[in-house]
């Protein structure tokens, strides 16, 4: 659009540039026309300033969108290595717990395994030594 803008704009430069060159001669064969000529270029005039006029705005549109995009850009890449980032130390913390939760299950099975063993002792104990009084029935 912006290309079209500017050579829409070079062709109305193009056409006034023509147009005051012929109506700028001192050949007169043409002055029945030269009402009609200096309206034909007071419009192309006008068109000419819309066209540089939209040609701006265009430009600076783009400029606009451009920046946008560059900071967006920059933005999301940012935000894509925070994640990536927080993604390797919740992996790394979560093979770190797993580590740490079969060593305290080994843990707890030796406990249990020397608490089942005095458990047993005392109830061995507890047999021999304890004196059962016995029932006269």
């Amino acid at each position: 659009n912006q290309a079209d803008m500017q050579q829409g704009l070079d062709g109305v430069k193009l056409a006034l540039k023509v147009l005051n060159e012929y109506y700028a001669k001192e050949d007169k064969a043409h002055t029945a026309g030269s009402g009609a000529g200096s309206s034909i270029i007071g419009l192309l005039e006008v068109v000419e300033s819309d066209f540089s006029k939209d040609l701006a705005e265009i430009e600076t549109t783009e400029e606009t969108a451009a920046a946008e995009y560059e900071r967006q850009s920059k933005e999301n890449a940012v935000e894509k290595t925070t994640k990536e980032k927080d993604v390797e130390y919740k992996t790394k913390e979560s093979v770190d717990l797993d580590k740490e939760s079969a060593e305290m299950k080994t843990d707890r099975e030796q406990v249990q395994a020397e608490l089942d063993a005095v458990l047993e002792y005392l109830e061995k104990i507890h047999k021999e030594c304890d004196e059962v009084a016995e029932t006269y029935a």
